[in-house]
């Protein structure tokens, strides 16, 4: 059968979401196509040709962008069967069904595609069965394979404090999280589930990656230490095998503190920086989001990765509708009284609450009882902030940190003009933020984080 599968956003790496699914397909003697729609040119041909054509959704944007591209491929197109599979397709099943995919399938699906794309191939059409509610699959994970991805040199590079570019690969050593953060996309469709990835089959993966130019591995695990033991053999043999590889992960902040021991592994085996979601530094907020850590604990994993010589790279939800002018103001003070301008991509204090389907957020009743009907377009349920200008100040800041990438302004200047947006909403005039701090050469990623 021919196969088309297609990447609208994968945070600007080259798409595991491809790379795996299509070693399946080919053992399984399929013909698949790989277009990557952030990076290349669709080719009619490939289009037209295809019987099965698959969208990958890992995250909210590229479940957007898929549904933008929907209507021009069916119109080149209408005999194909159309599937969506990751981890959001379960979470917009109603709404990827009405836009013509008939086939959904959530996370861990590279089994269910190679059975859909056999079942197409022997003439079966497969029944509507619902996503929601299927048990998650234990997978005998393969070896991506990225033969006809785009070359990595097209993609996001870690930048280091000394200006060295190094180009970057990813891979995955577990999936799914054992935890249950409200506020998480994972959360839903896991259900508190994670599956480890072999050992073999990780590092294979990243060898096949350093031969093709890579210097540093992304671990896009939700969580890297949700299996401490797994994730430390990982590292160990990665930089056993690849000594001059570097690599970043990310980890929860009360795994950073459970295993602070581990931290200078991290470090020895070649970890350039760590990201963790923060979320909120008020501590109420975070309770409601049952992120499992304080505001006193984010500043004792800060403390604990400075001793072990790795940055930590946090991230935000700054705007949610427990936001307050103080509390946002707090949040600007603590990153510059914490040195933090230089490890925070500028996005992240932009960052404004979603609620998906199936969110846990509903369970709240001021959540609950506050959003409005479901958004087919943005695939969120809508909210305003009981203080008007707060949504006001969040559209400005989402301007400027457009703009600030426009003109490739650094991360200091970007909080410079966020710092006076923000201060123009203050009843008391706040020090010049140039006064207040220095700011380091941290390593990053050139495309920052987003979702």
């Amino acid at each position: 059968m021919k196969i088309l599968a297609l990447s609208t956003y994968e945070l600007g790496r080259q798409p595991f979401g491809l790379a795996s699914p299509s070693a399946w397909l080919r053992n399984s003697g399929h013909a698949v196509r790989c277009f990557d729609l952030s990076r290349q040119t669709l080719e009619d041909a490939a289009v037209r040709e295809a019987q099965l054509i698959v969208f990958f959704l890992p995250m909210h944007t590229a479940t957007r962008l898929a549904l933008q591209w929907l209507p021009a491929i069916r119109a080149q197109n209408s005999k194909a069967h159309f599937c969506a599979c990751g981890l959001y397709a379960p979470l917009n099943e109603s709404h990827l069904r009405a836009a013509g995919f008939s086939s959904i399938l959530g996370p861990e699906f590279e089994q269910d595609l190679v059975q859909l794309a056999d079942a197409l191939s022997a003439g079966c059409i497969p029944g509507q069965e619902e996503s929601a509610g299927k048990k998650i699959p234990r997978l005998k994970f393969l070896v991506p394979d990225r033969s006809d991805l785009p070359a990595l040199r097209r993609y996001a590079h870690v930048v280091l404090p000394t200006g060295e570019h190094r180009r970057v690969g990813y891979t995955e050593a577990s999936r799914g999280c054992k935890h249950l953060c409200r506020h998480c996309p994972v959360v839903p469709v896991y259900g508190g589930q994670f599956r480890v990835v072999p050992q073999e089959v990780v590092l294979a993966d990243v060898g096949q990656q350093a031969a093709a130019g890579a210097q540093h591995i992304t671990f896009g695990d939700p969580d890297f230490f949700n299996g401490i033991t797994h994730a430390t053999r990982i590292v160990e043999s990665l930089h056993a095998q690849f000594p001059g590889l570097t690599y970043d992960v990310t980890i929860k902040i009360e795994h950073l503190l459970r295993h602070a021991d581990a931290l200078l592994t991290l470090a020895r085996t070649g970890c350039l920086f760590l990201t963790s979601a923060i979320e909120s530094l008020d501590d109420e907020v975070l309770l409601k989001l049952e992120k499992g850590h304080t505001r006193a604990d984010f500043f004792g994993a800060l403390d604990l990765c400075d001793h072990a010589g790795l940055t930590l790279q946090p991230t935000f939800i700054p705007f949610t509708p427990w936001t307050t002018r103080a509390s946002y103001r707090s949040l600007l003070e603590t990153i510059v009284d914490r040195d933090l301008i230089a490890n925070l991509p500028s996005i992240q204090l932009a960052i404004r609450l979603l609620i998906p389907q199936r969110s846990r957020l509903l369970e709240l009743p001021e959540i609950a009882n506050s959003v409005g009907e479901f958004d087919s377009e943005k695939l969120v349920y809508p909210w305003s902030h009981s203080d008007c200008a707060l949504d006001s100040l969040a559209e400005e800041i989402s301007r400027i940190v457009a703009d600030s990438e426009k003109k490739r302004e650094s991360r200091f200047e970007t909080f410079q003009h966020i710092w006076d947006a923000a201060s123009r909403l203050q009843e008391f005039r706040q020090p010049q933020l140039r006064q207040l701090a220095p700011v380091k050469a941290v390593p990053y990623l050139s495309e920052p984080w987003y979702c």
